[in-house]
C-alpha cells in the first residue's frame, strides 16, 4: 500500500518472494529527472537557490559511503556494523539508488545486505541488536531498512531471505512491545527486548518499522501501533500551559521537551497517519519558534527527525527546516564528502553514522523512500 511519488521511475520487476508481498519502490536518480525536481520544489512554495549545491553535497557523500565498505560488505568505520550498514543502505536508497541497478551503489548495496542477511547478524530469535551491541536501536534500524527495501533485492533469493529475516525481526519487536511495564511506559521500548522501562528514541524506531511493515501488507497488529502512539501521547508536554505549542520528551510525564525528541515524537505521529492532531500541531509549532543549532545535543538525530517531520507540515513548517537544514550542512560537509559531528556520542558512532542521517535529512524533497512519503 505504499504511496508512488509522481517523480518516480518503477521498475517492475516479475519476481516476488514467496515470504512477503513486495513493495514497490522508486527508481534511480537520472539526470532528466532533476528538471522535475525543480518543478516539484517550485509547484510546492521550496524554491531554496542552495538546492544545486545539495545534490552535489548528496554525490559526494554517496562516494563516501561506497569508500567505507569493507570486504565482508558493511558499510561502518564503528563498531555498530550491522547497524551502520542498514543505515547507509536508506541514505543510498533516499537518493535513488537500488540494489538492483547495474551500478557501483547497486553493488554496494547488494553487497551490504548481504552483510545484514550473512551468519551470527542476526540471532536465532530474530535479535539484530546483540551482534554488534546495538540494541534495540539497531534493531529498530535494522528492521526498517529490511521492510523498505523487501522486494527490491537483486535476485529473488536475496528478497526471500530479507522476507524470513524480516519475519523474525517483527516478532521481536512485537514481544519487546508486550514486556510487562507500569502504565507510563507501556506501548514503548528500551535497550532491551526485556526492558521493563521505555523511551522515546528508542521506541520511534520500533514504531516506524511497524508501520512501514504494516504499508507493505504485512500482519502487524492494530493494537500494535496504537499502543505505540499512545506511548508517544504520554510524552508530549506542553512546558507552558498558556501556549498551546509544546514538545516530547524522552520520558513520558516529563516537562521537558527537547528538539531532538520534539522532532521524533512529530515524525513517529505523522508516520502513524495523524497529521493534525494536537501534538502535530503543537510540536510542529514548537519547533518553527526553536531554530536548529549546531550545539544542539545528538544534532545529526535531530536534523534528520527535524527535517522529516517539518517537511510532512509542508508550507512555512517546511521552507523553514529546509533553509535551516541546507545553510547548517553544506558548508559542514568535509572534502571526502562525510559529514562529522561535535557532539561526543554522535562522534563515538563514527562518520557513517553522521553522514548517512545528513543525508536522509537533505533527501527529503525525493521522497524515494516509502515511509517518509504522506
Amino acid at each position: 500500500m505504499s504511496r508512488r511519488h509522481t517523480l518516480q521511475r518503477m521498475k517492475d520487476k516479475s519476481v516476488s518472494t514467496p515470504v512477503l508481498p513486495r513493495r514497490q519502490f522508486a527508481g534511480r536518480l537520472v539526470a532528466g529527472l532533476f528538471g522535475c525536481l525543480v518543478g516539484s520544489r517550485i509547484a510546492s512554495g521550496i524554491q531554496l537557490p542552495q538546492r544545486d549545491g545539495v545534490d552535489a553535497a548528496l554525490e559526494r557523500a554517496v562516494n563516501y559511503l561506497l569508500s567505507q565498505q569493507k570486504e565482508s560488505g558493511a558499510i561502518s568505520d564503528s563498531r555498530y556494523e550491522t547497524s551502520m550498514s542498514a543505515l547507509a543502505i536508506m541514505a543510498l536508497a533516499s537518493v535513488g539508488h537500488q540494489p538492483s541497478d547495474d551500478t557501483a551503489m547497486g553493488d554496494a548495496m547488494y553487497r551490504a545486505i548481504e552483510f545484514v542477511l550473512s551468519e551470527k547478524r542476526q540471532e536465532a530469535n530474530g535479535y539484530f541488536g546483540q551482534a554488534d551491541g546495538s540494541r534495540m536501536y539497531g534493531h529498530g534500524i535494522i528492521t526498517l531498512m529490511l521492510t523498505e527495501m523487501q522486494g527490491m533485492g537483486r535476485d529473488a533469493q536475496q528478497d526471500h531471505r530479507m522476507g524470513e529475516a524480516l519475519h523474525r525481526a517483527l516478532a521481536v519487536i512485537l514481544k519487546a512491545q508486550q514486556v510487562r511495564k507500569s502504565a507510563i511506559y507501556q506501548g514503548g521500548w528500551r535497550y532491551e527486548p526485556g526492558s521493563t522501562d521505555s523511551d522515546l528514541s528508542v521506541s520511534v524506531w520500533q514504531l516506524m518499522a511497524l508501520r512501514s511493515a504494516k504499508n507493505d501488507g504485512l500482519d502487524v497488529p492494530i493494537g500494535a501501533i496504537e499502543s505505540a502512539t499512545a506511548y508517544l501521547e504520554r510524552s508530549y508536554s506542553r512546558p507552558n500551559r498558556d501556549d498551546p505549542a509544546g514538545g516530547f520528551a524522552y520520558i513520558p510525564n516529563q516537562n521537558n521537551p527537547t528538539f531532538t525528541m520534539a522532532a521524533a515524537g512529530l515524525l513517529a505521529m505523522q508516520v502513524c497517519g495523524h497529521y493534525d492532531a494536537p501534538e502535530v500541531i503543537g510540536a510542529s509549532d514548537w519547533l518553527l519558534n526553536r531554530p536548529l543549532k549546531l550545539d544542539e545535543r545528538f544534532f545529526f538525530y535531530g536534523c534528520y527527525y527535524y527535517s522529516q517531520g517539518m517537511h510532512q507540515r509542508g508550507g512555512t513548517y517546511a521552507n523553514t527546516a529546509a533553509e535551516q537544514v541546507i545553510a547548517m550542512l553544506l558548508p559542514r560537509q568535509r572534502g571526502d564528502g562525510a559529514w562529522e559531528s561535535n557532539d561526543g556520542q554522535e562522534k563515538d558512532a563514527g562518520l557513517v553514522y553522521s553522514t548517512c542521517l545528513a543525508m536522509l535529512s537533505l533527501s527529503v524533497e525525493y521522497h524515494f523512500l516509502p515511509i517518509y512519503q504522506r
